[in-house]
Order: structure tokens, then sequence, then C-alpha cells
């Protein structure tokens, strides 16, 4: 089974799935804002900005009209920094067909309202969950883009339009999964960047092994209780879009996230490491509304505290390393 696919946009995500879409058998028109990235698609087959080095195959089309991308689109691909998809999706909305498919790539947790991705895409386009799905899991853009070996989670409440993703991204290089948790797929996908970041500054300040095992896995303990507790199944934590990502993510120096808290950990300030790139770690806006998303179901999630407060500037990284530390002791799974 094979379509119109239309990805907006091209940033290092966006064009990494779109190589994935185009193996599956799609016709992926892959939207970028500037024409001159769109000129180095069409004409010389690459994303140079975000991909360099990296052919994309033929059936990958690419346009600056979003209009044009989302014409006869029956699966639509979101792939942008989290807190931009309200007010972009409120411009596009109108051009998406009406039966189409909206699939979320991003992880995050939105400024102020809380929302999950799949929540502002149902409150921007009136799409019901039939029609919203996510894709999470292990992903490093660039791995995937040299069509390395990986694994990744479909995850739609109706099991029908999940296997149907399912089979349209299915290639010899990535192997999808499905799951009606859509709950669980998107906060455990928010979440790693928030412990990915607290792992680099474990990294940043020299720590070894054993402290970033520890991190891990007291951030997966956070993760799933906050999960849990929001109604998720237990399970999808401990699958790929949860412990699978979380183990990319915070072990990999491609990962966006440990490298911003890599710096944070060395001392550079938040302001600094924006200054130094263009690409988004996730985790420095995610950290706050996580925190806020627990305190609001009075869960208690200590990570995403401190690497709020390291991000805000209230705190040092090292001042986190004492004051984790410092706290009380109880049992393992308390």
């Amino acid at each position: 089974m094979s379509g119109k696919v239309a990805v907006l946009s091209a940033g290092s995500w966006g064009t990494a799935f779109s190589i994935v879409l185009a193996d599956g058998g799609n016709d992926v028109t892959l939207w970028a804002r500037r024409e001159e990235v769109v000129a180095d698609i069409v004409e010389r087959r690459e994303n140079a900005e975000y991909l360099p080095g990296v052919q994309l195959p033929p059936s990958v089309d690419a346009t600056a009209d979003v209009e044009k991308a989302l014409h006869g689109a029956d699966v639509v691909v979101l792939s942008m920094p989290s807190q931009l998809l309200r007010p972009t999706l409120e411009g596009w909305a109108p051009f998406i067909e009406p039966d189409a498919v909206i699939v979320s790539l991003m992880k995050g947790v939105e400024l102020g309202t809380l929302n999950r991705m799949s929540e502002v895409v149902h409150q921007v386009t009136g799409a019901g969950p039939e029609r919203i799905a996510v894709v999470s899991g292990p992903n490093l853009a660039k791995e995937i883009a040299r069509r390395e070996p990986a694994a990744a989670v479909v995850a739609c409440e109706d099991e029908d339009v999940a296997k149907m993703l399912q089979r349209r991204i299915h290639s010899p290089a990535f192997r999808p999964y499905t799951s009606v948790d859509v709950l669980g797929c998107e906060l455990g996908g928010a979440y790693k960047n928030v412990v990915g970041l607290a792992v680099g500054m474990a990294v940043g300040l020299g720590f070894g092994d054993n402290t970033t095992a520890g991190v891990i896995t007291r951030g997966l303990a956070e993760t799933a209780r906050l999960a849990m507790r929001l109604g998720a199944n237990p399970l999808t934590l401990m699958g790929l879009a949860g412990l699978g990502d979380l183990v990319a993510t915070c072990s990999s120096p491609l990962s966006r996230n440990r490298t911003f808290g890599e710096k944070l950990g060395q001392g550079l300030t938040t302001e600094e490491i924006y200054a130094s790139t263009r690409q988004v770690a996730e985790g420095a806006k995610s950290c706050s509304s996580l925190r806020a998303l627990a305190d609001r179901h009075g869960c208690d999630a200590p990570v995403a505290a401190y690497v709020d407060d390291v991000v805000a500037g209230r705190m040092t990284a090292p001042e986190m390393v004492e004051a984790i530390l410092a706290r009380d002791t109880k049992a393992e799974m308390e």
C-alpha cells in the first residue's frame, strides 16, 4: 500500500523520515520554509544543511508551498520544534485533506497548556483520535538517514490506522511496531529528552558510567510514575518508545539533548548554548512543562525539577548533583 505523504518540515528528522517513507513505497513531498533548501533537495538530491552527504530517493520531492505539499496527501507528518506546533499548524490546517491521518514525530509538551502534541493537533485541526498517530522510538536522524537498522513504535488509538501506517513505513532498514497507547509513547518521548539533559550534565561534569546509569534508571522510574498516574500502560515505558528511546538519547553523542546537557555541565549558560547552534534540544523547552504536569497530578519529579532549575539558571549543574544526593533516602520502588 502506498500513497502521497506530506512531511512538514525539512529538518534533520523530517528529512530522515522522508527517506523511511520513500523506502516504504510512498511518494513524499517534503516542505521546507526556505527556497534554498528546496533547491538543494530538488537539484542535488541532498539536504546539505541538515543531513550533508545523504542522497535522497527519487520519490522525495520538495516545495516551499505548504498548500502544494498537502494537496492530495492522505498522510501528513509533522516534524518541527514542539513549541512551534500550535501557531504553525493553525496556518496549515485549512489545507489538510479532511480524511488525512496526521502523524506527529515531535517529542515535547506544550508550554502553558501542558498539552501533548497529539492533543494540540486535535485542538487545532479538529481531527479525531482515529486520525492522529505518533511515531516514537530510538531514532537518531543521522543513523536513520544512513539506513542503519532501527525500530520504532507507531501509536494510534485506532489499531487499524496504526497497522496501516506500519505497512507504509516498513522497509528493510526500518522495523515499526504498533501500539494503541498514544499517551505512553508521547510521555516517554518527551521525558527522555529531559533525562538526556541530566545525563549530559553528568558527563560534562566528568562523571562516569555508574553516575549516568543511575540517572537513566531513576529518570525512567520518574517517567513511568507520571505516565501511569495519567493512565498510560507501564509496559510502554519498557519498550521502544520508553527505555529504547531513553537509552539512545542518553548514550549517543548524536543526541542534541545529551550534547546540550554536556555543555551545561561544562559551565555554559542556556543562552550561550542557544547562541552556538541552530539545532533545538526539546528537553530544554519541555522540562518546565513536564515539571508542571507532574506537579498538577501530585507526582514526584525531581529529575525534571532540577533540570528545569539548571536550564533556567536558578541552579548550577554541580548544585543539582548535590541536591539529588541530599534527598531523603527511600525504598527503590516507593
